[in-house]
């Protein structure tokens, strides 16, 4: 997979190329089609969202574009020496291996000990560094593998469910910090989800997925859809959102932290009908 080039020159100055660009992709899995003529540009700085159904083909047009699993026609158009940092869905480690979380993280290409330290402390995982990673919780693993793409400077960072088995304030707070990233490092965000509305404030784009693309576009225009509403239905009670700061944080690994190492806000939500306990 190549791109002609990084840039296009025009009468109006140089405007940058996608940093991915997928052209009319069509796959099919035992006998049934999972992407049918599926085209997409991933410009750079851009948050992009995939959602849609389980078994939609979500993951598997994440692997077409990365080049893991090949598509039967179209093409892929991919950036020249593009930095990618991948977190995926699952990742199985064999558990006979004795494998300590800073262990795993040295294992990142190129990783070095002043940016593993970094990301540590920056994700809040620095107390699990001796702990071994098949001991960890879903979100403490989560922010492992998301420190573990991050350590390769990324120009794009894909997030392949990124807040899977992890409770309904990790996730926001996760991706509440997805915006954050993309301004510190400058790359751009492909991500799945599940919940349009739980990452609404956190993508420039949603592309709506069932085998071919439904809808695409703001994530304000695609919850109103018809193809959306097909698929999800009217959110009766919508997550509601209210916002103060406090002078730390309590981290996944259960020590405190000042609320600016995080760079997260601590945000209260809550359902509007205010039963307890139930996550939408």
């Amino acid at each position: 997979m190549s791109a002609s080039s990084a840039a296009v020159n025009t009468s109006a100055g140089v405007i940058s190329a996608p940093l991915i660009e997928a052209q009319n992709l069509r796959l099919a899995l035992r006998q049934k089609v999972v992407l049918d003529d599926i085209s997409l540009k991933i410009e750079p700085g851009k948050i992009i969202t995939l959602i849609g159904p389980n078994g939609c083909g979500k993951s598997t047009l994440i692997r077409v574009l990365l080049g893991l699993t090949k598509a039967d026609s179209g093409r892929v158009l991919q950036r020249p020496d593009l930095r990618i940092g991948y977190m995926p869905q699952r990742l199985a480690l064999d558990e006979r291996m004795p494998l300590t979380v800073g262990g795993f993280l040295r294992l990142a290409r190129g990783a070095k000990k002043d940016q593993i330290r970094y990301w540590q402390e920056r994700l809040g995982i620095k107390a699990l560094e001796q702990q071994s990673v098949h001991n960890l919780s879903g979100g403490e693993w989560q922010r492992v593998l998301l420190a573990r793409a991050l350590l390769l400077k990324p120009q794009l960072l894909v997030l392949d469910e990124p807040v899977q088995g992890v409770d309904v304030q990790g996730q926001l707070e996760l991706y509440q910090l997805i915006p954050t990233l993309r301004d510190e490092l400058g790359c751009a965000v492909l991500m799945v989800s599940h919940d349009l509305h739980l990452v609404m404030a956190a993508t420039d784009e949603v592309i709506c997925l069932n085998g071919h693309v439904c809808c695409s576009g703001h994530p304000d225009s695609v919850s109103l859809d018809p193809a959306y509403l097909q698929l999800f239905g009217r959110r009766e009670a919508p997550i509601a959102h209210y916002t103060h700061h406090h002078d730390h944080a309590h981290c996944i690994d259960g020590h405190v932290e000042p609320a600016n190492t995080l760079s997260v806000d601590h945000e209260h939500h809550q359902h509007c009908n205010h039963h307890s306990g139930s996550n939408s």
